[in-house]
């Protein structure tokens, strides 16, 4: 049975700015979604929840999540994982760069109806 296997170049993936402080690019598999984020200090992510369970790599720099009140402040070479349905918001602390991965897919993201990420 052949496989077909499909590289990603994050170059050649355009960069969606969200918020004059927040840029995305991803890509989305069958059961994945893949993310990259820049967001820039002071940038922040209103308070939502999704389907997908969520695990954000910091790549570099710093995010401040608040999840039920508490803060959650992930730095450089950490990961955060997040349960499906669990309201979380997310303040840049410093300029980050930022992984994500969602299972299953952000169909929002493909519908174009996240508009949450725009009440900044």
């Amino acid at each position: 049975m052949p496989v077909n296997a499909t590289v990603h170049r994050w170059n050649d993936i355009p960069s969606e700015p969200i918020t004059g402080s927040i840029a995305r690019q991803y890509i989305t598999g069958d059961r994945v979604t893949v993310a990259r984020f820049e967001l820039k200090r002071g940038g922040i992510v209103p308070r939502h929840s999704h389907e997908s369970e969520q695990v954000s790599i910091v790549l570099n720099g710093a995010l401040r999540f608040i999840i039920d009140g508490n803060d959650i402040v992930v730095r450089t070479g950490e990961v955060l994982q997040l349960p499906s349905w669990l309201e979380h918001e997310v303040h840049a602390l410093e300029d980050s760069f930022v992984i994500d991965v969602f299972s299953p897919v952000r169909q929002d993201w493909i519908d174009k109806t996240d508009d949450y990420f725009r009440r900044e």
